[in-house]
């Protein structure tokens, strides 16, 4: 590969989301930089077609100065586009999350996000162009009991990219927000892992809560969602927001993050609030 291909760095990449938006991407000749939070997954794709691929945590920043450095040397400088899609979810009331926990999640969600970002400004600056594309959420879009830690980076993550856009356009650079609801990954699984470590369910006030229904709202949902989509159903909005000459703001992936834009429009919040609670 050479620097005159179009480059993506895409963090997240070792499943899911992140790791079918490398998969077409690098497929349509683009050079992708597929980032993993862990070291192992990140030599797991360099050994499997993904010569590019690196190690980057939103949590470490140190982690997050090295891939940019790498990315920019290996390019010459220049990166065309940033996919920001790694995150993670620690389901449970508000009131059992720690700060610690809270921290961990916004770093992770949304203020890693950002030192990746502004760490890559400079160069798209300097080469007069570059899309910024963030993966946000149909919870960034309404809120829900029990994914209050998700939700509040989501939402942070919708008002930071808003002001960044309105930044960034006379600079050619853009900035779009995916709203995937309902995705086929692994991220149940990763949020069942961020559970047990951090919500010490026995010893909280909402123990027989956790009992008799929010145990099973943790470890098993609410089953398979029939608006369900595959990953790819977001590499489609992916492509056209870092492609298309005139990308858009914002792109709903799933009927649940159309119907939850309209709810919340003509709703009143009691209402919604009824809403969301039913899930």
């Amino acid at each position: 590969m050479t620097s005159a291909l179009k480059s993506i760095l895409i963090t997240g990449a070792a499943s899911g989301i992140g790791f079918d938006a490398a998969q077409t991407l690098q497929s349509k000749g683009w050079r992708v930089f597929a980032s993993c939070r862990q070291k192992a997954d990140a030599e797991r794709l360099m050994a499997n077609g993904f010569p590019d691929a690196i190690h980057l945590d939103y949590e470490d920043p140190d982690s997050i100065t090295a891939a940019v450095n790498h990315v920019l040397t290996s390019t010459g400088g220049s990166l065309d586009a940033l996919f920001n899609n790694g995150a993670y979810a620690i389901p449970g009331p508000i009131e059992d999350l720690s700060r610690a926990a809270m921290t961990a999640s916004l770093n992770a969600n949304f203020l890693g996000w950002h030192d990746l970002t502004v760490q890559l400004l400079p160069a798209m600056r300097a080469q007069g162009h570059g899309r910024i594309v963030n993966c946000s959420s149909v919870l960034g879009l309404v809120a829900t009991p029990y994914r209050g830690a998700y939700c509040a980076s989501k939402f942070a993550v919708e008002a930071w990219s808003d002001a960044l856009r309105m930044e960034m356009v006379d600079a050619g650079i853009f900035v779009s927000l995916i709203e995937p609801g309902p995705i086929v990954t692994k991220f149940r699984a990763n949020a069942v892992k961020r559970f047990e470590q951090w919500v010490d369910w026995e010893n909280s006030l909402r123990v027989e809560e956790y009992r008799t229904g929010l145990l099973d709202r943790v470890y098993k949902g609410s089953g398979n969602s029939p608006f369900s989509k595959p990953a790819s159903a977001v590499t489609a909005k992916v492509i056209h927001a870092i492609e298309s000459p005139r990308p858009k703001a914002r792109y709903f992936v799933t009927v649940p993050t159309y119907g939850a834009d309209v709810l919340r429009r003509l709703l009143p919040t009691s209402l919604l609030d009824q809403v969301m609670k039913r899930g």
